[in-house]
């Protein structure tokens, strides 16, 4: 009786300790801080300066989908739960840092570092529609950093170049890609080209 009760603990425990790591890995990534995302906007860390922004507002971090999950319409959210408010686009919608054409500081902040593949940026060609849903067609790449694999520090600087050719109110589109997963990261930063 006493074995069978003391492998039910230890059952128990085990459980409860294995769904404990696993909360806690599944809600720690990353966001893009600066200049800052919609995500990061509407967080504690990014002032909450965006509203209603669903889930962002606790875990800016924790858009993770399928790599290349570029449905449209849903690029800001990835299509992940609760994040389907970031999708919502307006001319006036959202807050935008002021940038220039040219070299662009993108700073990410990591929350769980994991081996990385690349870090892609894609920035809304001259002549988008604002008020429409975000859609890949409408972007180009402007940069890609490859890490080769490596494990990146928990804050990760990246120079990109912004086109020439942007003026006024874009949304730059930053994916990290991870590794050993088949997962990346997604990151919708509005910006307002001087």
């Amino acid at each position: 009786m006493k074995k069978t009760m003391l492998k039910a603990v230890l059952t128990l425990s085990l459980l409860v300790g294995g769904l404990s790591v696993s909360a806690t890995v599944s809600h720690a990534h990353g966001y893009v801080s600066s200049p800052g995302s919609r995500a990061y906007f509407g967080s504690a860390q990014g002032g909450k300066i965006n509203k209603n922004v669903g889930r962002a507002e606790w875990e800016p971090q924790s858009i993770e989908a399928t790599k290349n999950t570029f449905t449209p319409g849903k690029l800001a959210s990835a299509g992940v739960s609760g994040f389907e408010p970031l999708d919502v686009q307006t001319t006036d919608r959202w807050h935008k840092s002021d940038i220039t054409t040219g070299p662009l500081a993108i700073n990410w902040t990591l929350t769980a570092r994991h081996r990385t593949s690349t870090w892609d940026y894609y920035m809304t060609k001259q002549g988008w529609n604002q008020n429409q849903p975000l859609d890949i067609k409408n972007f180009d790449l402007i940069g890609r950093v490859d890490d080769k694999a490596t494990i990146p520090e928990a804050s990760v600087n990246h120079t990109i170049t912004v086109p020439s050719d942007r003026k006024g109110y874009h949304v730059i589109y930053a994916v990290w890609n991870v590794f050993d997963t088949t997962n990346a990261f997604y990151q919708a930063i509005d910006v307002n080209v001087k």
